[in-house]
């Protein structure tokens, strides 16, 4: 499938609406509401069965996911801004909860869930600065580089990625 070329149109989400999918253990789609579906613009055929990154906008570092899959594979729930990019091109802006899902009765993860709601706007004006930095030192140095941007701020605010992110 052919990815949009992002556009500079900005969906909003409602404060009540929730965005909710499911994947499997590659990431791939299983499950979108209707909230889901309805804002990424894809039909549910188009969405089941791909890639979640489907929906990522190129303004996203990679590092956020790095640290998103990270957590959710040591078995932890992760939360993040994240820029979404919707079929015709229109982006919109979330806060994610990704928590793993685990096969009854085993510490096996069969999945992911993940929630979605609309993001604070004071704190999305403190995140897309700090995204900004990050990719331009993705695309400087690589992952490698945003990650060692954020294990810097990490380290000198003295708190964890989650703690950092509730912070803001």
């Amino acid at each position: 499938m052919k990815r949009p070329k992002p556009l500079e149109r900005e969906k909003f989400l409602n404060e009540d609406e929730i965005l909710v999918s499911k994947t499997d253990t590659k990431g791939k789609i299983t499950y979108g509401n209707e909230g889901f579906i309805e804002i990424s613009g894809y039909s549910e055929e188009e969405l089941l069965g791909k890639p979640h990154s489907i929906i990522r906008h190129p303004d996203m570092p990679k590092v956020v996911f790095k640290i998103l899959w990270d957590g959710i594979q040591r078995g932890c729930e992760v939360n993040a801004y994240v820029k979404n990019l919707a079929k015709d091109g229109s982006f919109y802006w979330v806060f994610a909860t990704v928590t793993p899902s685990f096969d009854p009765g085993s510490d096996r993860i069969i999945g992911h869930f993940s929630v979605r709601r609309a993001p604070d706007a004071e704190k999305l004006r403190a995140i897309k600065p700090l995204y900004a930095e990050l990719l331009r030192a993705e695309r400087g140095g690589g992952m490698a580089a945003s990650e060692a941007m954020v294990n810097d701020i990490l380290a000198k605010k003295g708190v964890d990625y989650e703690e950092f992110i509730h912070s803001l």
